[in-house]
């Protein structure tokens, strides 16, 4: 049976990600929202299996021409806090309008169903979203959780890996879990999770479960050379000085959004249930930390958050 799946803001890095394993069934039908489709490859906008709603987030009636017919609706949003609150609601308002049956939150991270609002500021909007999806009667509200994006892990700006200096960098005893998955693996369960009529609510996946010494060894298996461990305090400092950041000025995000990140992937309040959901979908296979390094370059990790989705 055919199956039409929508992607609002296909032509994001994540979304293109999951286009391409979407794409891989040829039972699936695709329908793509976005402002600009000259960002797709010629492949998909060619294809007669991808339809193309070009058009505002804001115009109701742009998003329910985007969400008519479809079975299941993608959010892969990406933005401030507002347009991932007051956007998704508005296309949730249209898939309720469409009859969509689900639809998938643009989630993809920690478990914030376990945050108070406020505590974590880019998180709020979720909190929000998945409130509004249960005063909904036709739709139902789908949420995937997936930890922290590995990509994003070691990335320059997130502060744990140390490039030029070849170190980690890290708060508390060291024995915190991170709990991570790449863009690819977390694209792969999407795909699963909009092919499975019956999957609703939440739902965890994980491509790792490790410390930050354990990633270390596997940094040494992979290249030969340990990093050095570099230890900046406990996380109550790192709370601490997240929050006087914060403070300081809340609209300048970039300056503590990766410290909050930080803090609560290993403060133990957000891991996902022990037991996951990944034995749901065998034919995905989870990249491991050492996986990851292991097809990358030393010299590019910093840079895989940028490049994710980039050859589609």
């Amino acid at each position: 049976m055919t199956i039409t799946v929508g992607i609002a803001g296909i032509t994001g890095k994540f979304a293109r990600l999951v286009v391409k394993n979407l794409y891989n069934s040829p039972d699936i039908q695709i329908r793509g929202l976005c402002r600009n489709s000259s960002k797709l490859p010629n492949h998909l906008r060619e294809s007669p299996r991808v339809a193309i709603i070009q058009g505002d987030s804001t115009d109701l009636e742009t998003l329910r021409r985007f969400a008519r017919g479809c079975d299941v609706v993608i959010c892969c949003y990406l933005g401030d806090n507002d347009f991932m609150t007051n956007g998704q609601k508005l296309l949730i308002d249209a898939c309720e309008s469409e009859n969509v049956n689900r639809y998938i939150a643009s989630d993809y991270c920690l478990d914030f169903t376990k945050l108070e609002l406020g505590q974590h500021p880019a998180k709020d909007p979720m909190k929000h979203v998945k409130a509004y999806l249960e005063t909904k009667k036709n739709v139902q509200g789908v949420h995937v959780l997936i930890g922290a994006f590995m990509e994003t892990f070691w990335s320059g700006y997130f502060g744990v890996w140390d490039q030029e200096n070849y170190k980690l960098n890290y708060y508390g005893n060291g024995d915190e879990i991170w709990e991570s998955t790449t863009y690819e693996t977390a694209a792969q369960y999407v795909a699963a999770v909009a092919k499975d009529r019956n999957a609703v609510g939440m739902q965890h996946f994980l491509g790792d479960r490790r410390n930050i010494r354990e990633i270390a060894q596997d940094f040494a298996d992979v290249y030969g050379k340990k990093p050095q461990l570099e230890r900046l305090g406990s996380l109550d400092d790192l709370y601490n000085k997240m929050r006087a950041t914060f403070q300081r000025d809340p609209s300048n995000i970039f300056a503590y959004i990766a410290m909050f990140y930080q803090y609560y992937c290993t403060n133990g309040q957000t891991y996902l249930k022990k037991d996951l959901d990944n034995y749901k979908y065998p034919e995905v296979s989870p990249v491991t930390f050492k996986g990851f390094l292991q097809a990358h370059k030393i010299e590019d990790l910093s840079d895989a958050y940028q490049n994710a989705g980039s050859d589609i």
